[in-house]
């Protein structure tokens, strides 16, 4: 396997990772930890299935996550706001929900 298409191969694999963390959380309100830090976050879900917005405010902090993400016939497309896509992928996959 060359060096690229182990890179390729990982960014599937954390792609499936977040897709699966991600699918797992309800639509609506939730209270959930992440890196020992309380936060309410909204996850919420257009009807056709291809738009899912999340928004994460640390309770009693500054700490803000917010993202969307859109389901195109070309694959998906994640666009965090304000912040890099690793933090976003970092949250969702470490977001343990209470």
């Amino acid at each position: 396997m060359t060096e690229a298409s182990d890179g390729a191969v990982k960014r599937r694999a954390l792609v499936s990772t977040f897709d699966v963390a991600l699918a797992r959380l309800p639509t609506g309100y939730l209270k959930g930890s992440f890196m020992g830090r309380t936060y309410g976050v909204t996850v919420t879900r257009s009807e056709d299935g291809k738009r899912t917005s999340l928004f994460a405010e640390e309770l009693g902090g500054q700490d803000i996550v917010s993202f969307n993400l859109y389901g195109l016939s070309t694959g998906e497309l994640l666009k965090p706001c304000e912040m890099s896509s690793q933090k976003v992928v970092d949250f969702v996959i470490g977001l343990v929900a209470e």
